[in-house]
């Protein structure tokens, strides 16, 4: 058992896409914790709504991956990171032309309601989700011809524009994959399963030993990716956590992991 860790998304991969639920999950999380594989979370969510996930889920001491790669949220109550490389990017999307920035909103743009009524989310987990450090996401507006006009400008001054579950989510290049070994490392895990579900998993997949694209009816599958031609990569029939769920106990199964 030992050396597996678990990598995993959370909205519409860990959490059902609607309700934000981890319950089919539960029994499997448990399964995971007795035998000792940590399970690290990776999303674009800022570290306020890690923190206060991670303990929901009885992961407090395992670090985190928060902002899609942007930073790593130590184990236990972790402080709120500096917000500089948030202004920075701020600071190019305002620089933008008026016609390429008007028809993007960004999460830290709209007030708590806004976002909790985008997202589903309570008011307070809201307020946590609008407590960026590192990247925005946000909502486009405008024509499909224009996004990618916003995309290419964004591109020119280091900046990426990447999908996500429910938002495009923008950054300086940060991926989940970047921090995926780091924190391995600091678990002293040689194998690596991941699990995700939209385009800002990829490369987190592509990387790890194992991966599972979990389904998610609410958008586009993924395009066929390296490694799924030779089954180290699966898709999952049941979507969010009972795909998860699914998904983990077989890869670990196959490798004589006993749950």
């Amino acid at each position: 058992m030992a050396g597996w860790a678990i990598v995993t998304d959370l909205d519409g991969t860990l959490l059902d896409h609607a309700t934000y639920s981890w319950a089919p999950a539960a029994p499997t999380l448990e399964r995971l914790r007795a035998a000792g594989v940590p399970v690290v979370l990776a999303s674009s969510k800022t570290a306020a709504e890690i923190v206060a996930l991670r303990d929901a889920l009885g992961l407090s001491d395992v670090p985190a991956i928060c902002e899609n790669g942007g930073g790593i949220v130590p184990r236990g109550a972790a402080a709120q990171p500096d917000a500089t490389e948030h202004a920075r990017l701020m600071a190019v999307l305002d620089a933008l032309p008026g016609d390429l920035r008007a028809p993007f909103r960004g999460v830290s743009e709209m007030s708590v309601a806004e976002v909790a009524t985008l997202t589903g989310l309570p008011e307070r987990e809201a307020a946590r989700a609008r407590d960026r450090a590192f990247t925005e996401p946000g909502v486009w507006t405008g024509a499909k011809a224009a996004r990618a006009a916003f995309a290419r400008a964004l591109r020119a001054a280091g900046v990426t524009a990447r999908e996500g579950g429910r938002f495009l989510t923008l950054g300086f290049g940060h991926t989940k994959a970047d921090r995926m070994r780091e924190v391995a490392a600091t678990l002293g895990a040689t194998r690596l399963l991941a699990l995700g579900d939209a385009p800002n998993d990829i490369e987190m997949l592509e990387a790890a030993d194992r991966a599972a694209i979990v389904a998610n009816p609410q958008r586009a599958p993924l395009p066929r990716l390296d490694g799924e031609a030779e089954g180290r990569i699966l898709r999952t029939r049941a979507p969010g956590p009972e795909g998860w769920s699914c998904a983990v106990e077989r890869i670990l199964c196959e490798a004589g992991v006993a749950l």
